[in-house]
């Protein structure tokens, strides 16, 4: 499972948030629910979340095994 609580950590750390995110930076309402919900993101929008808070890709997401993960 893929989970966004660094992208939180991260949220926290910066001058952003989740109104600015919207307002300032065009990311939809959408995303910010799939990201409070551990949904799926399109690898651009994990793109455009480090570049808006200056960060890397492990900042704002993480692998967490899971019972869930659909077998291989």
């Amino acid at each position: 499972m893929i989970s966004y609580q660094p992208f939180w950590e991260q949220l926290k750390k910066s001058s952003e948030s989740t109104y600015t995110l919207i307002k300032n930076h065009r990311i939809s309402s959408s995303t910010i629910q799939k990201l409070r919900k551990n949904q799926p993101l399109t690898t651009t929008t994990v793109n455009d979340l480090c570049r808006i808070l200056h960060c890397r890709v492990e900042d704002i997401m993480e692998y967490v095994p899971s019972e869930e993960d659909q077998p291989l």
